[in-house]
């Protein structure tokens, strides 16, 4: 391959060197400098999150759903965030879907050459039922993922809403999606290891994409996320609690509530309506 990698932000050499004669203190004082870089670098692409957000807001309330596609880190978390969202927010579990290069065994297993595939990302899709009402985000640190740049480009020619995270200025990813986020950290303490900082920043990103979407949707209520599942005894600790302090009843009548209307929500609204 003839490409100049080290022309990457993400490819260039760290700023430190001679780690492993390092003392663990410095190692860690040193990540946790870099790491303090992140937020910064995600501040300065708001405005690019905030136009993207609004195109996946109206898409979803008229049925769309969000797809996230990518490869290896950036596909794993994608596929946490999508995961996410139904226990949080009481969502369906195709609302927003995660797509991993290599399937769902990579997710703990790197599945060889899966990435290099152009063709499998809109094939994954597909069995999805993608239509024009969804949106499509890319997320490749490198910006130059195949399995990404393909499935962004078939969105493109079906008329679907395509976005992405990469963390390199001008990639091929970028220039496929209608609405890039470019998050450029810089060098990674470890060279070339994009789980550190790159990650981190997708990681920031779609914490705030799906998060203002799913407010955008109504799916929190004032702070509290009032549709969330009550699948374990914490959660339905919280909820308790929630309510409680939404009505003034006592913990044993929300309780009751919650058990007869399911959410917290419903029960908030039963209370109100009376």
């Amino acid at each position: 391959m003839s490409e100049n990698l080290s022309a990457l932000a993400t490819e260039s050499s760290s700023t430190y060197d001679n780690l492993e004669q390092q003392t663990v203190d410095t190692i860690l004082r040193q990540i946790n400098a870099e790491d303090k870089t992140v937020p910064l670098a995600v501040e300065k692409v708001i405005p690019s999150m905030e136009a993207l957000v609004h195109e996946i807001v109206k898409r979803m309330k008229q049925g769309g759903r969000l797809f996230y596609i990518g490869a290896g880190t950036s596909g794993r978390l994608g596929v946490v965030d999508a995961s996410e969202c139904p226990p949080t927010y009481g969502v369906p579990h195709d609302w927003v879907i995660g797509l991993i290069a290599g399937g769902d065994s990579a997710i703990r297993k790197a599945v060889e050459n899966a990435e290099d595939d152009e063709k499998q990302a809109w094939l994954d899709m597909k069995a999805h039922g993608i239509d024009s009402l969804d949106t499509v985000v890319g997320i490749a640190a490198s910006g130059r993922t195949p399995y990404v740049i393909g499935g962004l480009r078939e969105a493109n020619a079906h008329g679907i809403l395509t976005g992405c995270i990469v963390c390199n200025a001008g990639s091929a990813v970028a220039a496929e999606a209608k609405y890039p986020i470019e998050v450029v950290v810089g060098p990674e303490y470890v060279t070339g290891s994009t789980r550190m900082k790159s990650g981190t920043a997708q990681k920031l990103v779609l914490n705030m994409l799906s998060t203002a979407v799913m407010i955008q949707l109504g799916r929190v209520r004032g702070n509290k996320m009032v549709d969330m599942q009550l699948s374990n005894h914490k959660l339905v600790l919280r909820a308790i609690r929630m309510v409680r302090e939404a009505t003034g009843v006592s913990d044993e009548v929300a309780a009751e509530l919650l058990e007869k209307h399911g959410s917290v929500r419903n029960a908030v609204d039963a209370i109100q309506a009376k």
